[in-house]
């Protein structure tokens, strides 16, 4: 008990957007929002393929700004 109050607080990770380098399949954006929003990779991905076929132009241009604009995840 004693060890959970004392090192819980300190034990907080800062979790920031960021792209999986790990678990990438064109850049790594859609498994960096997976990590971040705790989603499940899979799901994420079948949502942007999605949102590609409906809105083709605005959701390229999203990922294309994001995969320039997001920082690689040094911690893999």
């Amino acid at each position: 008990m004693l060890y959970e109050e004392e090192y819980s607080s300190s034990q907080t990770v800062n979790s920031s957007l960021s792209k999986d380098g790990l678990h990438k399949k064109l850049s790594g954006v859609c498994a960096g929002i997976a990590k971040y929003y705790d989603y499940p990779r899979l799901g994420v991905r079948v949502v942007a393929v999605v949102a590609l076929i409906m809105l083709p132009v605005a959701t390229g241009v999203a990922y294309v700004v994001a995969s320039v604009l997001l920082p690689e995840n040094k911690y893999q």
